[in-house]
C-alpha cells in the first residue's frame, strides 16, 4: 500500500493549476445516462473516485472513454440494475439513482458506501423519489425504485444538517424527465449543484434557479447530447491556500475561482494570510505572525466541511486558541489523533474541537482516515520538523489530482513510497 514521505520545514512557492472539482463531476458523468446520445466533458480530473464512476457507468451498458482530461459518454442502451460491489464501494455512486429511474422508469442501485466520517443517510434521496411517485423498497442490500411515470410536484430537502448536495442533484435529475413541474424547496445552493443544472440545460432540460434554495424544473420527454466543462475544485484550491500558509510560503493558485471560495478566503485573511485576486487566479501568501480564529461548518456559502481538516492542520501551528466546530458530519474529527501524534494539542468537546496552537510540529508515522483527512496530515507534515509518512493515502487519490506531484513543483520534499 502506497504512503507519502514528507521531509517538512520547506516553504511552498511558485504556481499550481487547479483541476475539474470531483464533487460536479461526478453527478455530471451520472446525468449522461439521461440521454441515447454521446456527451463530452472537458476538464474531468484523474481520480480513483472518476475510475469508478466510470467503471459503474460501463457496467450499465454505457461506452466511457477519457483521454487527456477528456470523457466522452454514450449510453445508448442502458440496464437499470447497478453493479453491487462497484457501487457499494462510493457513497457519490448514489447519483444515478435518479438518471435510472428519470429514464427507464425503474433502478436498482445498492445502498453506497464511501469515507467513514459519519452517518451519512440517503433518506432525502428517497424522500425525493417518492414524491415524485417512484415507490422505494430496499431488498437485499438495494435500493429497489420504480415509476412507470414520475410526476412534478412541490417538495422539500431540508435535513438535520441543511439541504443535502447530492440529494439535490439526484432529484434534479430524475425531474428533469417528469411530466409536469418540480419546485425543490431548502435546495442545496453549492456550485456543483449549479455546474449540474448548467450541463442538464445544455442537454435540454429547462432548470432555473440552481444556486438558490428553490429550484425549478420544468420536466420534457428527452434530453440529448452535450459538451461542458467542470467548474475548478473550490477544496482544492482552498487546500493549497491552506498549505501555504502553514509553510509560510507564497503560491499563485491559477484556475481556482475565488467567487466560490468566500468563506475559506475569509478566515484566512482573518488569520493574518494576505491573498490578492487576479480574476480566477489568487496569490497566498504569509507575511507574519498567524493568528487564532474560530471556525463552524455550514451548508454553502458557510465555511464547507470539506476543509475543516486543512484548518485545524493550521490552527494547529497558530499560537493562541482556536475553536472548530463541525455541523455537517458528526464524526469528522478522525485526523486529531494523528495531529497529536505529530504534537498538537487538541482536545474534543461534544461538536467542536479545542485547538491550542503554537507548539513545534515534528515527523512522525501517521494514517489517514478519510479524504480531506489526508491533506490535513500532509499539509501538518510540510510544516512539521523532521520526516513524516503518511498512510493509507488511497483516500487522497480519491480527491486529489496528482497532489504529490503539484506539491513537488512548489518545492514540497515528497515521494511517493510504498507503506503500511
Amino acid at each position: 500500500m502506497e504512503s507519502l514521505l514528507i521531509k517538512g520545514g520547506v516553504p511552498l512557492h511558485g504556481e499550481v493549476r487547479i483541476s475539474g472539482a470531483k464533487n460536479a463531476v461526478l453527478p455530471i458523468m451520472a446525468a449522461t445516462l439521461l440521454t441515447k446520445e454521446r456527451c463530452v466533458i472537458h476538464r474531468v480530473p484523474d481520480l480513483s473516485d472518476v475510475g469508478f464512476m466510470g467503471k459503474i457507468l460501463a457496467s450499465l451498458g454505457a461506452d466511457v472513454r477519457f483521454e487527456d482530461g477528456t470523457l466522452t459518454v454514450q449510453a445508448a442502451k442502458i440496464k437499470g440494475h447497478g453493479d453491487y460491489d462497484l457501487i457499494r464501494k462510493m457513497r457519490g455512486s448514489i447519483c444515478i439513482l435518479g438518471p435510472l429511474l428519470g429514464r427507464l422508469g425503474k433502478a436498482q442501485v445498492s445502498l453506497p458506501g464511501g469515507c467513514v466520517i459519519g452517518t451519512r443517510p440517503i433518506d432525502l434521496h428517497l424522500k425525493g423519489m417518492r414524491d415524485l411517485g417512484a415507490k422505494i423498497t430496499i431488498e437485499k442490500g438495494y435500493v429497489v425504485a420504480k415509476a412507470p411515470r414520475l410526476l412534478g410536484t412541490d417538495l422539500f430537502l431540508g435535513g438535520r444538517s441543511g439541504p443535502t448536495v447530492l440529494g439535490t442533484a439526484n432529484v434534479m435529475m430524475a425531474a428533469a424527465l417528469a411530466d409536469g413541474v418540480t419546485i425543490i424547496e431548502s435546495a442545496a445552493c453549492e456550485p456543483e449543484v449549479t455546474n449540474l443544472a448548467d450541463f442538464l440545460n445544455a442537454m435540454g432540460a429547462k432548470i432555473s434557479g440552481a444556486g438558490s434554495p428553490t429550484i425549478t424544473i420544468t420536466g420534457v420527454k428527452e434530453l440529448d447530447g452535450a459538451e461542458h466543462e467542470v467548474i475548478p475544485d473550490r477544496i482544492e484550491a482552498s487546500t493549497f491556500a491552506i498549505a501555504a500558509a502553514a509553510t509560510g510560503g507564497e503560491v499563485r493558485i491559477k484556475g481556482a475561482r475565488p467567487d466560490h471560495m468566500h468563506a475559506v478566503l475569509d478566515k484566512l485573511r482573518e488569520c493574518g494570510v494576505k491573498i490578492e485576486r487576479h480574476g480566477p487566479d489568487m496569490t497566498v501568501k504569509r507575511t507574519g505572525r498567524l493568528k487564532p480564529v474560530d471556525i463552524t461548518t455550514l451548508p454553502y456559502s458557510g465555511f464547507p466541511t470539506d476543509c475543516q481538516a486543512q484548518m485545524m492542520a493550521l490552527m494547529a501551528l497558530t499560537p493562541g486558541l482556536s475553536i472548530i466546530t463541525e455541523r455537517i458530519f458528526e464524526s469528522r474529527f478522525m485526523h486529531v489523533p494523528e495531529l497529536a501524534r505529530l504534537g498538537a494539542d487538541i482536545s474534543i468537546e461534544g461538536p467542536s474541537a479545542i485547538v491550542k496552537g503554537g507548539r513545534p510540529l515534528s515527523g512522525a508515522p501517521i494514517m489517514a482516515s478519510d479524504l480531506r483527512a489526508s491533506a490535513a496530515l500532509v499539509i501538518a507534515g510540510m510544516a512539521a520538523k523532521g520526516s513524516t509518512q503518511v498512510n493509507r493515502i488511497y483516500h487522497l487519490d480519491r480527491g486529489y489530482e496528482k497532489i504529490d506531484t503539484k506539491l513537488k513543483k512548489l518545492g514540497a520534499r515528497i515521494e511517493r513510497v510504498e507503506g503500511e
